[in-house]
């Protein structure tokens, strides 16, 4: 064995001996990003995320909520999961993931829309 493969080999060891400054002594410690994020932007209805998730993502993807779209809809709604963290409950956190499949499920739709409105008046023109 080489001097050149040992050292590696200890320089390897002692990295992964340190730990990342950003680790779990942060999140010990009671200060998390998460916590310290203000937003005046928009304001969804109270108790909202207790509700089933087919209620969530409608309520996510109307203007009223979220006027700059679904999309905003879905960032306030992964947001609300990272805040909870380890806090939610099991049957919760699915619940918000359901939510999030079918938010992600009207924004693909939403997407889609304008292409068929095209063809539609394509059609009205050409007949």
């Amino acid at each position: 064995m080489s001097a050149s493969s040992t050292r590696s080999r200890k320089s390897a060891r002692s990295r992964k001996a340190t730990s990342h400054p950003h680790s779990k002594s942060k999140a010990k410690s009671g200060h998390l990003w998460v916590a310290t994020v203000k937003t005046v932007s928009t304001f969804p209805p109270e108790g909202l995320f207790t509700r089933d998730a087919a209620t969530i993502a409608r309520s996510l993807a109307s203007k009223k909520v979220s006027p700059k779209g679904p999309g905003s809809g879905m960032r306030m709604l992964n947001y609300f999961i990272n805040r909870g963290g380890r806090g939610l409950s099991a049957t919760r956190r699915a619940e918000l993931e359901k939510a999030k499949r079918l938010l992600s499920q009207r924004i693909k739709q939403g997407r889609r829309k304008p292409e068929r409105i095209r063809q539609g008046n394509a059609r009205a023109r050409g007949a």
